[in-house]
């Protein structure tokens, strides 16, 4: 997708792990024979799945954004309820769903969209630890309502860490490479015990978001039409959305000011409109500087996690 001239994402793309310091691996012996090291082995990838934990803020001055989860509550739910620290990093698992293999025996939790998971030959329950036997491959179907699921492992997911964080920057491509078949990860060492839950209640989309939105800091670059269309016009998220940003297709917003904007500061929320006049809502991997005009900033787009294309969207701010 288009985030906004000039930052332009590029394609996703293949990348090697990281440079800096890495943790040796070094097998433990227990009575002669070797222990193997504590892994999740990726036999199907699916869409895109990616490692996340709550990203990385407090770079931005330097051209990184955040990153991190789409729905940060929902990782932390997920690593509460197997015992980890809430920013331990986990998996962001995108619409068609994902297979794993476990080498060792643990415990995992599911979050977000609502999925069908199969542990071994066994159903399991979104929202509720799932202990699983060394070995067990574990299967999380396709989204049937939302759009992201959120996997955490005891003991977190143990990448490298990337200016404090395991995230998966999709845009800077900062942190490890978005998942692939055969893929393996690193597992850390449990410090909690899991969570005594017997069910948590997960919150179905909407099919419709209302979004509240701060005027500015461009407002004034619109008409009064624009505004007037912003608060009062229905629009729907296009299929040309991710991590990035919601590009939204509905009425186009005319501006005010036909010149040119330099770059300046974008963040997280900020509903950019390009040349076309379609708004469009930056998300966790966002950049951090942007071309277009911004008219204004969602408060909270947590709702834009487990929307799919062709959900509506409408927008509510200030009295005018």
């Amino acid at each position: 997708m288009a985030a906004g001239r000039p930052d332009r994402p590029a394609p996703l793309r293949r990348r090697q792990r990281p440079a800096g310091p890495t943790r040796p691996r070094h097998p433990r012996t227990n009575g002669g024979g070797v222990t193997p090291p504590a892994e999740i082995e990726v036999l199907r990838a699916g869409a895109l799945t990616t490692v996340q934990d709550l990203g990385r803020p407090g770079w931005a001055h330097l051209g990184v954004p955040r990153s991190g989860a789409l729905d940060p509550a929902a990782l932390r739910l997920a690593n509460r309820l197997v015992g980890n620290a809430e920013e331990a990093a986990g998996l962001e698992i995108t619409l068609t769903g994902c297979t794993l293999r476990l080498t060792r025996a643990t415990t995992v939790a599911i979050t977000g969209a609502e999925v069908t998971v199969r542990a071994g030959d066994r159903a399991g329950d979104t929202g509720r630890p799932l202990s699983l036997p060394a070995g067990t491959v574990l299967r999380v179907g396709p989204a049937r309502q939302g759009v992201r699921s959120w996997l955490a492992v005891a003991g977190g997911i143990d990448v490298p860490a990337v200016l404090g964080s395991r995230a998966t920057d999709t845009l800077a491509g900062l942190g490890p490479a978005p998942l692939r078949d055969g893929d393996r990860l690193p597992l850390g060492v449990p410090t909690g015990e899991p969570a005594p839950v017997d069910v948590t209640i997960g919150a179905t989309p909407a099919p419709e978001l209302r979004l509240g939105v701060r005027l500015g800091p461009r407002e004034d670059w619109f008409t009064p039409t624009a505004l007037d269309r912003l608060f009062g016009s229905a629009y729907t998220i296009s299929p040309v959305s991710n991590r990035v940003g919601a590009r939204l297709a509905g009425a186009p917003l005319p501006r005010a000011v036909a010149g040119e904007l330099p770059s300046e500061g974008i963040v997280l929320g900020a509903v950019q409109v390009p040349a076309d006049g379609q708004p469009l809502i930056f998300l966790a991997d966002h950049p951090t500087t942007g071309g277009y005009p911004v008219i204004g900033v969602v408060t909270d787009v947590t709702p834009l996690a487990q929307a799919r294309p062709g959900t509506t969207v409408r927008f509510h701010g200030p009295q005018r």
